[in-house]
């Protein structure tokens, strides 16, 4: 949720039959479905950010997934609750509880904390069609972003006098069958003015006086992590390139304070393990008047993957109650993608959607499609949230229509596809989300809305 959006009361709800739930319609306009405003292009410094992570590997220790995985450090008292809750806070009792597969919470200092709030999921479901990451992980993954904002600390020691200690956006790599987590903090490498490669906190532009990206959605598949970056398209990060700080001569754990280089010696916010970026897809379009019907390239809030046929990234746009338009969700074939999950970077290629349809209702928070299909996570301020399924689509552009609606938990965020069925015929499933308010919080999985 864009808690930066102001929330008005007044509103038009439409109670779905049966499910004793607001999903909200915003007025008929739609905003013009051209697919040039969905086009993308490799960031422009693309070479340079891969030359300071190459960098990064000759000074500080590298590590993988399997390593993260071996060494998660928080745990929640409550065990993995299968087919409740297990934040019973996180659930509205005024109607049906949601359809819940398993669920997973954060340890109690998370779960409250109002500096950090969870946003987007994904899992290894999308990362490989095998749904396993080496012999027989299956990870979690939750990205956070610094809701606080204010610190007034210059933590990079990039010279902004102004600088606030911004933490930017972190993502917790999670074990679904044991509930154990740890954080890893990613980070925007640049070049100091001594030199040196150094590091700072992700931001919505990468300058001292920027505030944290909000990361609403993410995706990993192959080696390459993709985060929602509102404003321009999205972020890449590569799982083979994960520092440890506390395993590294010339890195530390301590001072929370700082970020980056300093004195000779590398920081993390405390955090043990750092993943650099290492490229970013932006729009080409201009842009115009958010959830309008005059805008023009999108708003990039949430991200997901569909696996039924070619390969397809999928992003929407959160638009409120009360604004023009609903929204839109377009896909993007990964069909030039490299055996490790990575897409053409050449400097004068573009990433074209195939496909943009307007959204049905406000508020969505997360969207996944899976064979026409387009499953879509709804909040609704501090009552429970919907689970929109639509009816089937074949065009290209066109209006989504909700076919079902179930409830999820108060304050759902961004949506994960968990296929089930074999690697070569996946079948539907489960849906991932994580609900992100302070004390209702919990990442959990619910049955896909069946035909």
């Amino acid at each position: 949720m864009n808690w930066r959006r102001k929330v008005l009361a007044s509103a038009t709800a439409l109670v779905m039959a049966g499910a004793g739930l607001a999903a909200f319609q915003a007025p008929a306009s739609a905003t013009p479905l051209e697919l040039v405003n969905f086009q993308l292009r490799p960031a422009s410094n693309a070479a340079e950010l891969r030359q300071r992570v190459a960098e990064l590997d000759q000074t500080l220790v590298r590590k993988g997934v399997g390593d993260i995985m071996n060494d998660l450090n928080r745990q929640d008292d409550r065990p993995i609750t299968y087919g409740a809750p297990c934040e019973e806070a996180a659930v509205d009792d005024d109607v049906p509880r949601p359809a819940i597969t398993r669920s997973l919470c954060f340890n109690d200092a998370d779960n409250v904390i109002p500096i950090w709030y969870p946003q987007g999921v994904t899992t290894v479901a999308d990362a490989q069609a095998d749904q396993v990451w080496g012999t027989s992980s299956k990870p979690v993954l939750v990205t956070w972003y610094d809701h606080n904002d204010d610190d007034g600390v210059d933590s990079d020691g990039d010279g902004y006098d102004t600088d606030e200690q911004i933490r930017g956006v972190r993502v917790s790599f999670m074990n679904p069958d044991t509930g154990a987590y740890r954080h890893v903090l990613l980070v925007y490498p640049f070049t100091n003015a001594s030199g040196n490669v150094s590091y700072m906190s992700l931001r919505t532009a990468q300058t001292g006086e920027s505030l944290s990206l909000h990361a609403g959605g993410i995706v990993w598949y192959g080696n390459f992590l993709y985060v929602a970056d509102t404003a321009r398209g999205f972020r890449v990060f590569d799982m083979r390139h994960i520092y440890d700080l506390g395993d590294s001569e010339n890195g530390t754990t301590a001072e929370e304070g700082k970020i980056g280089r300093q004195d000779g010696t590398y920081y993390g916010h405390g955090y043990r393990y750092i993943m650099p970026e290492v490229n970013a897809w932006t729009h080409t379009a201009p842009t115009g008047e958010k959830c309008t019907v005059r805008d023009g390239s999108p708003q990039f809030s949430y991200v997901g993957l569909d696996r039924s046929g070619t390969d397809h990234l999928t992003a929407g746009e959160y638009c409120d109650k009360d604004e023009e338009v609903n929204g839109r969700v377009a896909a993007w074939p990964i069909a030039g993608a490299t055996s490790n999950g990575e897409q053409n970077i050449s400097s004068t290629y573009r990433w074209n959607a195939d496909a943009t349809y307007n959204l049905p209702a406000s508020n969505i928070q997360g969207a996944v499609r899976f064979n026409g299909k387009w499953y879509l996570s709804q909040s609704n301020g501090q009552n429970a949230g919907s689970l929109l399924k639509t009816k089937a689509v074949s065009s290209a552009t066109g209006t989504l229509e909700t076919d079902v609606q179930k409830p999820l938990s108060i304050g759902p965020e961004d949506l994960s596809h968990w296929p089930g069925g074999t690697e070569t015929s996946p079948t539907l499933s489960t849906l991932w989300t994580v609900s992100e308010h302070p004390g209702k919080r919990m990442v959990y999985g619910v049955y896909a809305p069946a035909d």
